[in-house]
C-alpha cells in the first residue's frame, strides 16, 4: 500500500503509464513511514535478503523510492534488476538512490502499469514489497499468472504485506488496515479497500510458499515463495516472528 506499480488506480489505464497519484508521495513517504511503522517496514522487506545472493535477474515492482532496490543490488554484486513502477517521480528517486551507491548499470527502469508492462525475462527472482495490496483479487491473479510464464526454473518470488492475523490483535489489525487504505485512497486516489488473497494467486500460478517471517504480531508478513511443481508449502523454513 505504499506505492504502486499499476493496479486499481484511476489513472492505472491498461497500455499507458499516466501522471500516478502515487507521484506526490515520493519525496516524504520515507519520514511517512518511519514515523508510523519506524523500522519495521524496512525490516520486512529486507527479511529475506540473504537468501536472494543467488540471483541474477531481478523483477521489481512497486518498490518505491528504491530503497530495497539498492539494498539488493549492494548486497548481490550479480543481479541486474528490472523496476517497474506507475509513478515517474518514486522512478525518479529510485534511479538518483541505485546512481549514489555506484550500480546504475546494472539497472533498467520501466514507468508502466505492471500489468500491462512488456517484460522480456526470464526474472529469476521477483519482489513485491507493499505492492499486492494495491491490486484487486482479480488482478493479483493475472499478475502472478502473467509473470510466470516469464519466470525461470525455480524462480523466487518475495512478498512483503500487510495482514489481519486472527486472534486478539484481529480487530485493531482490521481498524489499521482501513485507515491506512483510507489514508492513501484520499492521497493517491487508489480505490482497493481491502486486502487482496494473493496467496491463492501465486499458488494457482504454480508458487508455494517456502518461507514466511511475521512483525508486529503478524501484522506485517516476509513471505519467500518458489516456482516448482514439487515443493511442498508444509516443509518450508521455520515461520519466525517479532
Amino acid at each position: 500500500m505504499t506505492h504502486s506499480a499499476g493496479g486499481s488506480g484511476p489513472q492505472s489505464g491498461p497500455d499507458s503509464a499516466p501522471r500516478s497519484g502515487f507521484d506526490k508521495l515520493a519525496l516524504p513517504y520515507r519520514w511517512m513511514e518511519y514515523l508510523t511503522f519506524g523500522p519495521l517496514l524496512s525490516r520486512t522487506r529486507r527479511a529475506f535478503l540473504p537468501q536472494l545472493k543467488q540471483a541474477r535477474s531481478a523483477l521489481l515492482l512497486g518498490d518505491g523510492d528504491g530503497r530495497f532496490t539498492a539494498a539488493l543490488l549492494r548486497a548481490n554484486p550479480h543481479v541486474h534488476a528490472t523496476a517497474v513502477d506507475i509513478s515517474a517521480a518514486m522512478l525518479h528517486r529510485l534511479r538518483n538512490r541505485v546512481a549514489q551507491q555506484g550500480n546504475a548499470d546494472r539497472l533498467a527502469t520501466l514507468h508502466a502499469n505492471a500489468l500491462s508492462a512488456l517484460l522480456d525475462g526470464p526474472f529469476d527472482l521477483v519482489c513485491t514489497h507493499f505492492f499486492l495490496d494495491c491490486l484487486s483479487d482479480a488482478e493479483c491473479s493475472t499478475l502472478a499468472h502473467q509473470l510466470a510464464d516469464r519466470l525461470a526454473p525455480s524462480a523466487l518470488w518475495v512478498v512483503s504485506d500487510f495482514a489481519i492475523p486472527p486472534g486478539s490483535l484481529h480487530g485493531i489489525a482490521r481498524l489499521l488496515v482501513g485507515a491506512l487504505y483510507a489514508a492513501f485512497g484520499l492521497l493517491t486516489g487508489l480505490r482497493v479497500r481491502t486486502l487482496p488473497d494473493y496467496a491463492a494467486a501465486l499458488q494457482s500460478a504454480g508458487l508455494r510458499r517456502i518461507a514466511l517471517q511475521t512483525r508486529l504480531r503478524g501484522i506485517l508478513r516476509s513471505e519467500l515463495w518458489q516456482l516448482s511443481a514439487d515443493a511442498d508449502p508444509a516443509n518450508g523454513h521455520p515461520i519466525a516472528h517479532e
